[in-house]
């Protein structure tokens, strides 16, 4: 198990962001999230990236190798043709993990209807986990408040950095000791 620092990455998936011409509000949305939630001294990167399945694949591949801990991917998750985050991911997990994804899905159909359009994954690769969440700031809270309880747990499993959480927002789960 890793005794570092945890180290999360936030990867924006835009065409408009990566050229400049629309504001990356996805990635500074997870940012101020995960900097609410958890307690632990916590690395984070983020990077703009064009759409793309390659584009995808190669920043998340080289993150993985980078030992990243976490990795959070905001956007290309739709239907539309451009949208291609789910099959880079594809390329790289090596382990997926569905609940992640219905459960996102569960979460956000509260709120709006199209969320069944909605492609959110999530997966391991080495000792990396891997989330895909919409690009809406608020889209990427509801989805985070849903499914990060699981998130400290497993990266235990997977060796990964350990995350405290501040339980009055995001009460971790972890199996008692014996």
């Amino acid at each position: 198990m890793s005794v570092d620092r945890p180290r999360a990455a936030i990867v924006t998936v835009s065409d408009r962001a990566s050229r400049g011409e629309y504001e990356d509000k996805g990635g500074p949305g997870c940012e101020t999230w995960l900097r609410d939630v958890i307690t632990s001294p916590l690395t984070i990167t983020r990077h703009i990236i064009p759409d793309g399945k390659q584009s995808v694949e190669t920043s998340v591949r080289q993150l993985v190798a980078d030992k990243t801990d976490l990795i959070l991917v905001t956007g290309g998750t739709g239907p539309a043709p451009r949208d291609q985050t789910p099959e880079g991911l594809a390329s790289v997990i090596e382990k997926e993990l569905p609940g992640f994804g219905e459960e996102m899905r569960q979460a956000s159909l509260a709120e709006v209807p199209t969320a069944i359009l909605s492609r959110q994954t999530a997966g391991i690769a080495q000792q990396s986990l891997i989330i895909s969440l919409p690009g809406k700031p608020s889209a990427i809270a509801t989805c985070l408040n849903r499914v990060f309880a699981a998130v400290p747990y497993c990266l235990d499993l997977i060796g990964a950095a350990r995350l405290e959480t501040d339980s009055a927002k995001v009460d971790a789960f972890r199996p008692k000791s014996k």
